[in-house]
């Protein structure tokens, strides 16, 4: 089974997340929102198929990271969330949450070895 396709986000704390997306969108080119940036691109083994990457600061007191205290989250896209869920139960790895379901796609967030929030995202077709 075929685990993580690619990253689909990378999430950070910051002091002053309007602050750090006009830094961004000045000196680097992001075309910012207040949700930060979604880079586009096309699969590499099928250029048909399109993807996106998120980029977005977080407020230093969000508590959307918790359980783990650490200051970033990754996103790592992936296919049947499902089933790797299940995989993952059997492996003992923690699971936060239920997997929630969206227009976009579907996400769990699970802890890695050492306490670090991972996002999955199996995104919408």
């Amino acid at each position: 089974m075929k685990k993580v396709t690619g990253i689909g986000g990378i999430f950070f704390k910051c002091k002053d997340p309007k602050a750090v997306n006009e830094w961004y969108k000045a000196h680097l080119g992001f075309d910012t929102t207040p949700y930060g940036t979604t880079f586009s691109w096309t699969d590499a083994e099928d250029v048909t198929k399109k993807g996106l990457t998120q980029w977005n600061p977080f407020p230093e007191d969000t508590k959307y990271f918790a359980p783990s205290g650490k200051d970033f989250m990754i996103n790592y896209r992936v296919q049947n969330l499902e089933a790797l869920v299940a995989e993952l139960r059997k492996e003992n790895v923690v699971i936060v949450d239920e997997i929630s379901s969206f227009d976009y796609g579907k996400f769990v967030h699970i802890l890695d070895v050492e306490g670090n929030k991972i996002q999955l995202w199996e995104p919408a077709e």
